[in-house]
């Protein structure tokens, strides 16, 4: 086991939720403080105030990973008289870092909008609006027989040749190959300036753009030949999506009323608003984390029954009224969901890779409301 630094611990978890997951324009990222130092504890938040700021002094934590960015819009100035600029004396006083997850979270596979799911016990989920995707690319080689396997070992191994739940896919078909080496050449089958026909192999894999530089490298080491021949080829086919929101089913149908107790149980808040009739029968539910007032119409075309998602306008609900789209909303602060969510995942991603480093659920509440 071994102490890590800021810039490690961040590396680990852009992993799982990488920036280029965001919106354009979100304020994410490294925002006080400097990575380039020793963690040993991280302070897990949904938001950054005064008294998250004592928390994670008397914890001893190094660096705080927030979903809420504690510098949204640009700074006019850095008072320090007043609140913003206090909070950031405050934490560079005591040499606390501040990272923030915010829409790349939201998106992220496991992130806030799936661990909502999770909590609302939904099934079959799937994302309410794509935000993302790559698109696919295939290879297509050709290897002298003997070395079929090698190459194609090689390729599995570098994350070529995976469709869907299967990896390790790939074809294969004989054929003829043949070349006249030049004088130059140092060619493994074959001699200088004479026409070599071998038997040789097309081997074939897809795989995401992402990892092209990856899969070209191993190809290019584990082939044989000095010049080994292959296509490169951009599909139109996309995998790996990814977005804001999901939708999914419940096991069995209830209606409005019953899910929106179930939705005030499971997601601990003292009081929920309901739009819609509250004897509809409700089966397909989207939800989406935070402000989701732009994405009523969204819902009503990926077929849900009802929409889970805070800071409901009152004109907004007047729409979803008149689209027939019941609508639950607990408020902005179920996103807090992800204390225990980012903890719990970046408490084991360290234990794999054998670093020394805890993750610790911030047990402030940073909801504003009182209910009266």
């Amino acid at each position: 086991m071994k102490q890590p630094n800021g810039q490690q611990i961040i590396s680990l978890f852009e992993q799982w939720a990488p920036k280029s997951l965001a919106v354009e324009g979100d304020s994410i990222g490294l925002q006080i403080g400097t990575l380039n130092k020793s963690v040993s504890k991280v302070l897990v938040t949904l938001d950054v105030n005064p008294k998250v700021v004592q928390e994670a002094v008397e914890l001893g934590c190094e660096l705080i990973i927030a979903h809420h960015p504690p510098i949204y819009r640009k700074m006019k100035n850095m008072r320090t008289d007043l609140p913003q600029g206090r909070l950031v004396e405050q934490l560079i006083k005591h040499d606390i870092a501040v990272y923030a997850a915010h829409t790349n979270l939201d998106i992220a596979t496991g992130g806030v909008n799936d661990l909502l799911a999770d909590a609302l016990h939904l099934k079959n989920v799937e994302i309410m609006e794509q935000t993302t995707a790559e698109k696919l690319m295939k290879l297509a080689v050709y290897t002298p027989k003997e070395s079929t396997e090698q190459v194609r070992d090689a390729l599995a191994n570098a994350g070529a040749g995976q469709i869907g739940d299967y990896t390790n896919c790939s074809f294969t078909s004989p054929g003829e190959g043949r070349f006249k080496p030049s004088a130059s050449a140092d060619p493994y089958i074959g001699k200088a300036n004479e026409l070599a026909v071998v038997e040789e192999d097309k081997l074939e894999v897809v795989f995401p753009i992402s990892i092209k530089n990856r899969v070209l490298k191993a190809l290019l080491t584990s082939h044989p030949y000095e010049e080994p021949a292959y296509d490169l080829l951009l599909m139109d086919l996309e995998v790996n999506e990814k977005g804001l929101g999901r939708i999914g089913t419940l096991p069995n149908p209830v209606t409005l009323s019953e899910y929106a107790q179930t939705v005030k149980q499971q997601l601990q808040v003292p009081f929920v608003r309901v739009v819609g009739p509250l004897d509809k029968t409700i089966q397909k539910v989207a939800v989406l984390g935070g402000d989701g007032n732009k994405y009523i119409q969204t819902a009503k075309r990926a077929g849900a029954d009802v929409f889970i998602t805070g800071d409901l306008y009152f004109h907004v609900a007047q729409d979803a009224e008149a689209i027939e789209l019941a609508v639950i909303d607990p408020g902005h602060h179920i996103e807090s969901i992800m204390k225990t969510g980012v903890a719990d995942y970046m408490n084991t991603a360290c234990i794999e890779k054998k670093l020394t480093c805890s993750f610790i659920p911030s047990k402030l509440s940073t909801e504003p409301f009182q209910l009266i």
